[in-house]
């Protein structure tokens, strides 16, 4: 399907999953229908399943928009409490259309969630409340994180996404050209099962350190930790230290902190590379924007984030609220910040990179080879230092679920 055909199915009202390889021109097409549905005077929720994914389209997470948080279960008394916030209420009532990018990382629960809180908010029992639903993204794209179950709960799977009656938008154009073109034929031949014995010696010849200065993507906290601490000790200047702190029970405040990327003890110097671990849309980072600390204030970082915004950062609170939302469970609060030079692979997906090092020789779920190498715009740009066994590999059930995909679009 051609990106204008997509552009016109959306246009007609149908719910809608938008999907393609790397270089078919999602976002762009994406960004063409929002533009051309707000000339129509349609009022358009965008959201994504990660904060980096929603500031690339200017909109907001999912988690933010529905109110529901990182809860993992919704029940009436939520609901009933959501319908009594005039922000919200107006929130799903002033709305035609629902976008959620990057879908492959949102929990089918989650999804089921959202159907759940728009029928009962707009007082409507059609899938979503009535508001007509684009869903977007790669499904070989890492899934969903597997929360004490061997079972991952992908999107596709979900009640929700049954009930809603997708149209598939495959994208089938290419729009990237030159160098990308022999990375994009890596990408295609992992999604089709198979890599070449030329596209391994490809990959093969990329099997070298980077120069200082390029980001290292790996698979592993640990791994991440270790050389992000070995950076900031070769920092010339004093080091500040920020303690995490917590209210609430400690059963209650250690489950919320497993909820959080930000170090319960964070060290920074002034050059440290950053990347901010929550949302604050009105400061202007989300979780994934980066930096460098260039100062501390008053005792606070500042960080100049990589688009030039400066940004003076204060102690974030993080909230878990009881069942019916009367009262805080557990606080916790911490500067919204976490070390940058290496990121993980899961933290990387959406990001656009000239270069970078990736060690896969510790690949553990599948997908997490293909976001990582998707990740540089050329061949050239990838340094891998690390190749394992399960590197190359993608779910099986998404397979099919790509072939239905591609046998049933026009």
């Amino acid at each position: 399907m051609t990106q204008q055909e997509a552009i016109e199915v959306m246009l007609s009202g149908k719910n809608v999953f938008l999907t393609g390889e790397p270089g078919a021109g999602k976002t762009y097409t994406l960004n063409e229908f929002i533009r051309r549905a707000q000339a129509q005077d349609k009022r358009i929720a965008i959201t994504a399943s990660t904060g980096i994914a929603a500031s690339h389209l200017g909109g907001t997470t999912i988690h933010s928009w529905s109110g529901l948080g990182i809860a993992d279960q919704i029940h009436d008394a939520d609901l009933d409490r959501m319908s009594y916030k005039p922000q919200i209420m107006e929130r799903y009532n002033r709305c035609d259309i629902l976008i959620i990018d990057e879908v492959s990382m949102l929990h089918g629960s989650r999804l089921d969630m959202v159907d759940r809180a728009c029928r009962w908010i707009r007082n409507n029992e059609k899938p979503f409340g009535g508001l007509q639903v684009i869903l977007v993204g790669d499904m070989f794209q890492l899934p969903p994180v597997t929360r004490g179950s061997d079972e991952t709960d992908y999107a596709h799977l979900s009640n929700a996404w049954r009930v809603a009656e997708l149209t598939p938008c495959y994208l089938t154009e290419q729009h990237r050209q030159g160098a990308d073109d022999e990375l994009l034929t890596i990408l295609r031949e992992m999604r089709s099962g198979g890599v070449s014995v030329e596209s391994q010696q490809k990959l093969a010849s990329r099997k070298r350190p980077a120069d200082e200065g390029i980001t290292k993507l790996y698979t592993h906290n640990v791994d991440v930790d270790a050389l992000n601490n070995e950076k900031l000790a070769e920092l010339d200047g004093p080091q500040r230290s920020y303690t995490m702190t917590g209210k609430g029970k400690d059963w209650e405040i250690d489950k919320l902190k497993k909820n959080l990327l930000c170090p319960e003890k964070l060290y920074l110097k002034v050059g440290a590379e950053v990347m901010f671990v929550a949302n604050d849309f009105e400061v202007g980072f989300v979780n994934g924007t980066r930096g460098r600390v260039i100062a501390f204030e008053m005792g606070d970082p500042v960080v100049e984030t990589t688009d030039g915004q400066r940004i003076h950062v204060e102690e974030h609170t993080w909230r878990q609220f009881n069942e019916t939302g009367e009262y805080v469970r557990a606080e916790v609060s911490q500067m919204p910040l976490r070390l940058a030079w290496a990121v993980t692979i899961h933290k990387s997906q959406g990001m656009s990179l000239d270069a970078a090092e990736v060690d896969l020789s510790k690949a553990f779920v599948p997908g997490m080879g293909y976001v990582a190498l998707s990740r540089v715009r050329s061949l050239e740009g990838l340094y891998l230092v690390g190749l394992g066994p399960q590197a190359l590999q993608m779910d099986p059930d998404i397979y099919q679920f790509d072939k239905a995909l591609i046998q049933g679009r026009s």
